[in-house]
């Protein structure tokens, strides 16, 4: 583990160092598509085409980032983030403000407001629309509902955001969280016939392999808990899965 916790490009670096000290070849290219081939794969990428018996999905999903000009800047500073629960330990009493208009952004201010100080959940554009149950738990969860969508964010300090709302109040928070949803990079397997869930997400058996033979998912490109630690653990099942049938 690490004590402090780590950043995101020094995990992959870390990564990549260690395979490389065990000799693992590394090839960067952008796969097109995917046939199946003899009971195999044939991968064809932007710069050749590779044959294999069997192939781990790690593609992952993108999170739908706000549209406002300066985001990039607040998340390299961790003003705006994503993951509550990679991160949550560092909202602890802070002022935050989860943007998302739906069951998702209901979902994720109620998880917040057991760490964070006070919570409010914003949109980016239309109202937030929720059922009486939605409300009923983030009034117990004393989230407050923010009526007017956010129409900018501004970074304060080295750590702070304005809200700019519609009809020009501002608010003030600590932390951002977008609950704005991801979008699952599961096309290239789907296109193969593979089984996704109704967001995209591949199933998967207990051996992290989908229902075409030899083709194999990990991580959160996967229907379960987007963490590192699942998606290591998925890993190691689809791995040792491979080396099994070899």
């Amino acid at each position: 583990g690490h004590a402090v916790g780590i950043p995101g490009p020094d995990i992959l670096r870390r990564m990549q160092e260690q395979a490389a000290h065990y000799g693992v070849p590394r090839s960067t290219a952008v796969v097109e598509r995917i046939e199946p081939q003899g009971g195999g794969f044939l991968v064809h990428t932007d710069a050749q085409s590779w044959r294999t018996r069997t192939i781990i999905l790690a593609t992952g999903v993108i999170d739908v980032a706000p549209q406002y000009p300066h985001v990039k800047q607040a998340v390299d500073s961790g003003c705006l983030r994503y993951c509550p629960i990679c991160d949550g330990f560092e909202a602890i009493g802070k002022r935050v403000a989860v943007l998302g208009r739906g069951a998702g952004g209901a979902g994720e201010a109620a998880f917040v407001s057991h760490f964070a100080e006070e919570v409010m959940l914003c949109s980016t554009g239309d109202p937030v629309v929720l059922d009486d149950d939605q409300r009923n738990r983030l009034a117990q969860a004393r989230v407050r509902i923010v009526s007017a969508p956010v129409r900018d964010l501004v970074q304060e300090g080295e750590c702070g955001m304005r809200l700019v709302l519609e009809g020009g109040e501002t608010v003030h928070v600590d932390v951002v969280y977008a609950a704005l949803g991801t979008l699952v990079n599961s096309g290239l397997a789907t296109v193969l016939g593979a089984q996704a869930n109704e967001s995209g997400e591949l199933l998967v058996d207990a051996h992290q392999q989908t229902n075409v033979d030899g083709l194999y998912a990990v991580g959160d490109v996967v229907h379960g808990l987007n963490q590192i630690a699942v998606a290591m653990g998925h890993a190691a099942i689809a791995a040792t899965a491979i080396h099994n049938r070899l």
